[in-house]
């Protein structure tokens, strides 16, 4: 499902239009995008928790070549579903 299939689907079932759907779904994401930014964890209780953590600088090699690679320190995002989510995907009732 991508995004407009997601806001076609909200605004089904809310009874709004896309373009009202369009604007919430916008500003929830934004919203989620400024926490993360500002070091701050989301969770979605029965869904799930949006997170940013620090991934640690590392060596690699170049499987082509065999070269040693010195990968960089990043901060990356993370997503850790709840229990309730998990279950459901798996099909546990």
């Amino acid at each position: 499902m991508n995004k407009t299939e997601l806001i076609e689907a909200i605004a089904a079932r809310s009874q709004t239009s896309k373009a009202q759907t369009t604007v919430m779904l916008n500003g929830l994401l934004d919203i989620i995008q400024e926490a993360m930014v500002n070091g701050k964890d989301v969770q979605l209780v029965g869904f799930g928790t949006f997170s940013v953590s620090e991934r640690a600088s590392r060596e690699d090699r170049n499987p082509s070549t065999g070269q040693t690679l010195a990968i960089p320190a990043k901060k990356v995002v993370r997503f850790k579903a709840s229990k309730a989510l998990s279950d459901v995907a798996a099909g546990v009732k």
